[in-house]
């Protein structure tokens, strides 16, 4: 069994940063990739971003330069980035892990709003 945490979500005003964090626990197997997406109201959920053990980072066209992903796979952990955050970023931020099979966690809302 694999557990994922995030943490970090806040309500914060447009232009400030976020740091997201996602901790893995119980895994079994090596992780080979984490990463993070999100899913507003209404809205199917989007890729941000992936770290492979292997040292690669992904970037979905959306985040726009503004998202970092970062974080010690060996240890189970990501982060993800967030500057100047805008009021479309809001949404629920979600972690995943691959092991084979990807394992999701609950989410952490992020709501950006004057």
């Amino acid at each position: 069994q694999v557990q994922l945490v995030e943490s970090g979500g806040d309500l914060v005003q447009p232009g400030r940063s976020l740091r997201l964090s996602c901790v893995a626990s119980g895994v079994i197997d090596s992780i080979v990739a984490m990463g993070w997406y999100r899913q507003a109201p209404g809205k199917r959920r989007e890729w941000l971003a992936t770290l492979t053990n292997s040292g690669n980072h992904n970037y979905a066209h959306t985040v726009e330069g503004r998202f970092t992903i970062s974080g010690d796979i060996a240890k189970n952990t990501a982060y993800l980035q967030m500057s100047n955050l805008k009021s479309d970023d809001t949404a629920v931020y979600i972690c995943f892990a691959d092991q084979g099979t990807r394992t999701w966690g609950q989410g952490t809302q992020v709501t950006v709003s004057s």
